[in-house]
């Protein structure tokens, strides 16, 4: 590599209509990869998801349960996705279970209603609490069919025999709840899990192959620079994406002046959407590099609590994350966790959650310094105007 990016071609199988919904990068073309976990039993779809091209992996796990196979946080259905499953129901039948379990994730939320439009005979089981902003509206208004939507453990659990569902909250986050309900598969020993828990590495994910621009986006640093493409352009570019995920706005990032910002727009090569027409509100410092040591791994993904988790939706919470953690170590066989964003599979027992464990209970927890310092600040903004609650776990208990 070393060229000018090229152009990819993205043909309809990867369209999704309604994109507009929740208007995240790459908005309309949601390019899909297939990967075999655990052979024959654990299987997953990824796209990506962002915003200004902050784009991050998303994943769908399909796990073999008894008379077919279930769906475990769903993914905007696109052509090339359905077919994909209709290829895995061929052999291990039919698509039973449609799992959401998650009350406030709403990359998760919206793909559900087509999802279950596309597997009409499917089961849909939600996360208990789901709510909807600006304005509460019933499932049915959201697109959740009513004779074949179930909430889990009020309406009872889907596969008992094959699964076990353990609950991380609910916890009140200000305009509605946050829980999120883990999946342990027990014929695959893997523990499915949709935000709790991401692991990092440094390799930027296999996904970006079939469309690199967010990375070689971000491993600029000027907005008049070419998106020029190389395996080590990748790597910083990736670097930065992390970093804007974790942070939001990491400390040692720079907004340049709007009069620097504007100088470096519309040059020749640069005026199109790909480019954003050279439109680059950033400035990293020199060192910046030396801040993805404490979240990206360097052999293998580094597990861990997402800052930005632990910051804006456990601040006040780490006893509950930690209640959690005691029930998920309590698991005998579990060999791996399969988290929905980032890298998976990643092996975790008893001992890894054990020692994670540890390692939380005796850090700082939910930091205001450094990187930190913009999700400090936000927190501390709701928490003044009474957005978020004190006491998150006050509302929920008996």
């Amino acid at each position: 590599m070393g060229s000018d990016l090229q152009t990819y071609n993205f043909n309809q199988n990867s369209n999704w209509f309604w994109w507009p919904l929740f208007p995240l990068y790459p908005y309309g073309t949601r390019n899909t990869i297939f990967k075999e976990l655990v052979s024959e039993k654990v299987w997953c779809f990824e796209q990506l998801q962002g915003l200004y091209y902050v784009a991050v992996p998303i994943r769908m796990t399909v796990v073999k349960v008894p008379k077919g196979l279930m769906l475990f946080n769903p993914l905007p259905p696109t052509k090339a996705l359905i077919d994909s499953l209709k290829v895995l129901q061929q052999k291990h039948g039919p698509i039973c279970t449609i799992v959401l379990p998650t009350a406030s994730g709403l990359e998760h939320k919206i793909p559900m209603p087509a999802m279950a439009r596309a597997f009409p005979k499917a089961t849909l089981w939600l996360c208990p609490g789901q709510w909807s902003f600006p304005l509460a509206l019933p499932l049915t208004w959201l697109g959740f069919p009513p004779n074949r939507t179930r909430t889990l453990f009020a309406d009872g659990l889907p596969h008992q025999d094959s699964c076990r569902w353990i609950s991380l909250g609910p916890i009140d986050i200000g305009l509605g709840r946050f829980q999120e309900i883990s999946c342990y598969h027990k014929e695959s020993q893997s523990l499915l899990v949709t935000d709790a828990l991401i692991g990092i590495e440094s390799e930027p994910p296999e996904i970006f192959d079939l469309d690199p621009t967010p990375l070689l986006f971000h491993a600029r640093e000027k907005g008049d620079e070419p998106l020029k493409d190389s395996f080590s352009l990748r790597k910083k570019g990736w670097k930065r994406l992390v970093l804007f995920a974790s942070y939001l706005k990491p400390d040692q990032l720079k907004i340049p002046s709007i009069k620097t910002i504007i100088k470096n727009c519309f040059k020749p090569g640069l005026r199109n959407w790909k480019s954003h027409f050279g439109i680059y509100p950033f400035e990293w410092e020199k060192n910046w590099e030396l801040s993805t040591e404490e979240i990206i791994g360097v052999k293998s993904p580094l597990l861990q609590v997402a800052p930005v988790i632990e910051r804006l939706v456990f601040p006040r919470a780490k006893s509950e994350f930690l209640r959690w953690l005691d029930e998920i170590k309590a698991i005998k066989g579990m060999k791996r966790i399969i988290p929905a964003h980032y890298s998976a599979p990643i092996n975790f027992n008893d001992s890894d959650c054990k020692a994670l464990r540890n390692k939380i209970n005796f850090s700082e927890w939910a930091p205001s310094e450094k990187s930190w310092s913009f999700l400090g600040k936000l927190d501390q903004i709701l928490l003044n105007k009474n957005i978020v609650p004190k006491n998150p776990l006050k509302a929920f208990r008996d």
